[in-house]
């Protein structure tokens, strides 16, 4: 198996409704995303994918997020902007460019604190 990953880094603001604690204010953080694909099989010049396509798509979705107020964004309207569910969201925007390809998304909102988001594909994954 291999796996591919690339770090990309936005800025934004948000609270957490329903939060009880200093989140539920407005505050921001520097978000660094990681993303990473796998797969068993190499395309015809030994590459699971390419990086600079990678790189681009995480740019884009993460440059729909750079600098905005994340509870104003569309996809965060009903979903609370937590770390969780920004890797979920990214996980899956990925998806549509890389699709089964997708291991896992993990979010930075600090150097000690982030969130992970993937999906188990196999039933083996499932049941562990």
């Amino acid at each position: 198996m291999y796996r591919v990953k690339v770090i990309k880094s936005f800025s934004a603001a948000h609270n957490l409704r329903g939060y009880e604690g200093n989140c539920e204010n407005l505050h921001g953080h520097n978000w660094k995303v990681e993303a990473a694909l796998c797969g068993d099989k190499l395309d015809n010049i030994g590459m699971l994918a390419d990086f600079r396509i990678l790189k681009k798509a995480l740019k884009d979705i993460i440059d729909e997020l750079d600098h905005k107020y994340l509870n104003d964004c569309l996809v965060f309207k009903t979903v609370n902007p937590t770390s969780e569910n920004l890797a979920c969201h990214i996980y899956h925007e990925l998806e549509k460019t890389f699709p089964a390809m997708v291991d896992r998304v993990t979010v930075w909102e600090n150097e000690d604190a982030a969130a992970e988001y993937f999906y188990c594909h196999s039933e083996m994954a499932k049941n562990v």
